[in-house]
């Protein structure tokens, strides 16, 4: 591979695709400002023309003035229509290859290679990206950048070949069914809905459609409800079936620098993480997982882009019972302490967490009693489950300090572990507001750098020496630092 190659000619169809999808609101809004009259069509007609055979034109010479070769202990790309541009990436800044098979690469045998490096812009989806090459040359960079970067960082005893590998998790049939069910992903459905329905305000008339049908959905409205619970359960079905072909095949081995991940049925992924680039390991639980004993493994990453948000923050074990965790990763994440006894926050800040929790909801039951009478009483339901929400995050509130370890606890929608190595940590806040102080409470909020952004815990409403006593233990290491 140490000649220029071309991708595959399938390339030609993606580039085709993907233009095509980015013009296609442009070609919708030209429809109707132009087709008005025998001349507006025939407008319309010659500039869809045009660009239709322009975006063929330049999806061809794209893919025709794209090369790739490895050369020099460099991935060598030179690429561009009507300039030509060359980018080389030295194969020991490359952190991860992530390997994916959509439909049209799968069915032409090819797999698309993303590459991430260190100190990428986080500007594109990935340093670089091979959009169609075999799976036999997947495989060889990936070992030829292994190697290489064996031989920067390790002896020379490396350089016959990619280390041993473990098989850390392979994801069950049942595992699959509870994922899926317990997803969540009907929210994500409708919302897609929504969000398309709401960009095509313009060209469909909503209020005089739904005058014209005010009347029928007043006269039908036990009709209407059904109409709608089935549309829910519609898209809990679509969400299922999405989760389950995504998840499918779902496994973790380790190599020996590198957590590698394959998952996926109709599009096969492989996901790269380089130990050494892992900043923080958090559990999340939704209530329902939480109920039964579930719950899920993110690994957060100085990897991702902007585009690539994805990148940073990988699920490592998409379901797994809590208690299995430990044994699941401690031989392989070995510096990580799994097992540990939270403090939990004082019982005088139970009525702040009570309080946040009404913030919003006892204005809208006050304003729903005046109006609404008798039937604004019913919201009171309403606040007796934003109550019982108040006090389990009150509940779930904890924290938990290692010798090179901290472990914070806390709920949003979904109770969430997150677990920092002291070396990983970027910054450390103190938080007291004036009735905080009253009490003698603060809050604690961690940054580690992840990707494209950061991210880190908080828990709020600790005891000002607990957070003292974890200030302390950070300061310790920055002193050690200078």
């Amino acid at each position: 591979m140490f000649e220029p190659k071309r991708l595959h000619p399938i390339v030609i169809i993606l580039n085709i695709g993907k233009r095509i999808k980015d013009l296609i609101f442009t070609f919708i809004a030209l429809f109707f400002i132009w087709n008005k009259g025998e001349g507006g069509k025939l407008v319309l007609i010659a500039a869809s023309a045009i660009a239709v055979i322009s975006i063929i034109l330049t999806s061809v010479l794209s893919w025709l003035r794209y090369t790739y070769r490895l050369e020099n202990n460099e991935l060598r790309i030179e690429y561009g229509v009507f300039v030509r541009k060359k980018r080389y990436i030295p194969l020991e800044r490359i952190q991860s290859l992530d390997i994916t098979e959509g439909l049209l690469q799968r069915l032409c045998g090819m797999v698309k290679v993303q590459i991430e490096t260190a100190g990428g812009s986080g500007t594109d989806e990935a340093e670089a990206v091979l959009s169609a090459i075999s799976k036999e040359e997947a495989t060889f960079i990936q070992e030829y950048v292994a190697r290489a970067k064996s031989r920067s960082v390790e002896d020379k005893e490396h350089d016959q070949g990619v280390s041993s590998s473990h098989f850390i998790y392979k994801i069950t049939p049942l595992q699959l069914i509870l994922l899926s069910l317990t997803s969540g992903g009907v929210g994500v459905v409708i919302s897609a809905v929504l969000a398309t329905l709401s960009q095509l305000d313009d060209f469909i008339p909503y209020g005089r459609l739904f005058r014209g049908v005010e009347q029928l959905v007043v006269s039908n409205l036990i009709i209407i409800a059904v109409f709608v619970f089935l549309g829910f359960v519609v898209a809990w079905i679509i969400a299922l079936i999405g989760t389950m072909l995504k998840y499918a095949n779902f496994n973790v081995m380790k190599t020996e620098h590198d957590l590698v991940i394959s998952q996926g049925l109709l599009e096969r992924r492989q996901i790269t993480i380089p130990l050494k680039r892992i900043q923080a390991i958090r559990i999340n639980e939704n209530i329902v997982r939480q109920m039964l004993g579930y719950g899920a493994v993110i690994v957060e990453s100085a990897g991702g882009s902007a585009k690539n948000q994805e990148g940073s923050k990988v699920l490592l074990l998409p379901l797994v019972k809590l208690k299995n965790i430990e044994q699941t990763l401690k031989p392989y994440l070995t510096e990580y302490q799994w097992t540990t006894s939270f403090t939990p926050v004082p019982k005088r800040a139970m009525s702040r967490y009570v309080f946040r929790s009404w913030f919003i909801i006892v204005p809208i039951i006050m304003i729903s009693i005046v109006f609404l009478k008798a039937w604004g009483l019913l919201l009171l339901i309403v606040l007796a489950l934003f109550t019982f929400w108040g006090i389990l995050k009150y509940k779930d509130a904890g924290w938990s300090l290692d010798q090179q370890q901290l472990t914070l606890r806390y709920r949003t929608i979904v109770r969430t572990t997150v677990f920092i190595k002291k070396n990983k940590l970027q910054s450390l806040e103190m938080k007291e507001s004036y009735f905080q102080r009253r009490k003698e409470l603060a809050s604690l909020e961690t940054h580690v750098k992840v990707g494209f952004g950061g991210s880190g815990g908080r828990v709020i409403d600790m005891d000002q020496s607990d957070v003292k006593k974890v200030y302390s233990w950070f300061l310790r290491e920055i002193k050690k630092g200078d």
